[in-house]
């Protein structure tokens, strides 16, 4: 099982009224809200390997050298010259560093990567993978992964964790009216305003998926539209119209899969007695106790 940690955070941090605090005042709705969702996940998909998988660079520069655009409104005004910063609230930013340290003392390993999103640490682990993989994720662009032959799931989080959807390969044709293998160029030609990328203009699901049925792959489409066979008119007009778009996002928007990364142990195991006594220490510290019980339970069933 694959975590998109910071999307399961935010979820997390909006999800759980923000009266949860410590004994000191600090909110620690999303990290009590974290642990639950890990401790359901491992009760009901009962995985044997977890990983919570990091945005090490939530932006990498080289994205943005393609799309500048890419994730622009989630940067907070800074002064010009610094380094991007995400807009991340305030009560939520001074969680993260205590969530991982939960992570560390149950032994769920945090695996990121530098100048990479936790989307290429996914999607390379995926890839590499020796035995089945859930993906855990309010994000549909690691729609892309999934694999039936594989055995390569997504469980979606966008509707909540008490309405989870496992999107499998009939999950995203049914929905969309591509094949996962298809769902990059999908993404890239409709565009996703959540991530900054701008699409083909005039381009909507719709047409993007017909033109995918007809031509495969956004290499197919292009050539069809240079030889001006198989779309009307003005759909070629549109797609040449995109064409610098075109060469460029399909980089931006494609998981990477060839990170080398480091290759520790996950398996999930039942806690040692130094982990109870770290977990018991936060537990008290911070006011976690029942959240971070229930994923001491959930680990003790683990094999």
């Amino acid at each position: 099982m694959l975590l998109d940690s910071a999307s399961l955070y935010f979820r997390a941090f909006y999800g759980v009224p923000d009266t949860v605090k410590a004994p000191n005042g600090m909110p620690v709705n999303a990290v009590r809200g974290f642990l639950d969702m890990i401790a359901k996940l491992v009760t009901t998909y009962e995985p044997t390997h977890l990983v919570a998988c990091w945005d090490d660079d939530w932006r990498p520069q080289w994205r943005v050298d393609l799309i500048p655009s890419y994730k622009t409104h989630r940067v907070v005004e800074i002064v010009a010259g610094a380094p991007d910063v995400e807009e991340v609230p305030d009560p939520l930013e001074v969680q993260v560093p205590l969530i991982r340290d939960a992570l560390a003392a149950l032994g769920i390993t945090i695996i990121g990567a530098a100048e990479h999103e936790a989307d290429d640490v996914i999607g390379t682990l995926a890839t590499t993978a020796t035995m089945p993989v859930d993906i855990v994720t309010g994000d549909r662009d690691l729609f892309q992964l999934v694999d039936d032959e594989r055995s390569i799931r997504v469980i979606y989080t966008a509707r909540g964790m008490s309405n989870l959807e496992l999107v499998t390969d009939r999950t995203v044709v049914t929905k969309y009216g591509v094949l996962p293998s298809q769902y990059a160029d999908f993404a890239t030609l409709r565009g996703d305003s959540s991530d900054g990328l701008p699409g083909v203009a005039g381009i909507g699901e719709k047409t993007a998926a017909a033109l995918l049925a007809t031509h495969g792959d956004l290499a197919g489409i292009m050539a069809a539209a240079e030889r001006g066979e198989g779309m009307s008119a003005g759909v070629r007009a549109k797609v040449t119209a995109g064409l610098d778009y075109l060469a460029v996002a399909p980089t931006v928007v494609e998981v990477v899969r060839t990170l080398d990364l480091p290759q520790p142990d996950v398996r999930l195991r039942p806690l040692d007695d130094d982990q109870r006594a770290q977990t018991t220490e936060l537990a008290e510290t911070w006011a976690l106790g029942t959240s971070i019980s229930r994923v001491i339970e959930a680990l003790a069933t683990t094999r």
